[in-house]
């Protein structure tokens, strides 16, 4: 009799199979520090929701007043900037390597809804923080929503739905779209250089 299990593993073999999800070898091109911008991005993220988590479970009062609140609102801080500068330094890279060919434009339209929804995450969290600042931009930003018609489902005054915005819906569209995104990757594997499918096309073909 088939069970949830048998037929979950039956369907994760028919997306990806082992030897896709964890490669032994990978192509002598990807020793390129370019090929690095996308674990870096991963490894940032990581960061994020750790040192998130954390702040989240103490709340406001623990990382405004309290010194390792204010260390750990610090990680949070410089993960989200490293998270943006190695995601756009990888989205760049690829960009440049046109990173669609082969098959992989699904790989670079989930990249880039990832970097969108990144956007949104990180203003969430802008409001989120309790402070003169991030008030200040939710004053400010108020009647923007309302001019494009969408204040009454986003208001940027209230902090409960931006923290919960924050906190719960935005880290798991961005995971989700990660692991799409690498499971991506890995079925079709890491785009080659541009000269490496110039050399290919080049080269006389085997008779």
């Amino acid at each position: 009799m088939p069970n949830m299990t048998g037929s979950f593993r039956r369907w994760l073999s028919t997306v990806i199979t082992a030897e896709e999800l964890l490669p032994e070898e990978l192509p002598e091109y990807t020793r390129s520090f370019v090929y690095m911008f996308g674990a870096l991005t991963l490894g940032s993220f990581i960061c994020l929701v750790a040192s998130g988590f954390t702040l989240a479970l103490f709340g406001p009062e623990w990382w405004h007043l309290s010194s390792v609140g204010h260390f750990v609102n610090s990680i949070h801080f410089w993960s989200v900037q490293c998270f943006f500068f190695f995601m756009v330094l990888h989205l760049w890279a690829q960009f440049f390597m046109a990173a669609w060919r082969g098959g992989r434009r699904l790989t670079w339209v989930v990249g880039a809804l990832l970097f969108v929804s990144s956007i949104i995450a990180a203003f969430t969290g802008y409001l989120s923080q309790q402070n003169l600042d991030s008030q200040w931009i939710a004053v400010q930003g108020k009647d923007a929503m309302n001019a494009i018609g969408i204040g009454a489902f986003f208001n940027l005054l209230n902090f409960g739905q931006m923290y919960s915005i924050h906190i719960a819906i935005m880290p798991a569209v961005i995971a989700a779209l990660i692991t799409v995104h690498l499971i991506l990757v890995r079925r079709k594997g890491l785009v080659p250089p541009l000269a490496d499918d110039a050399a290919r096309e080049g080269a006389p073909h085997a008779r």
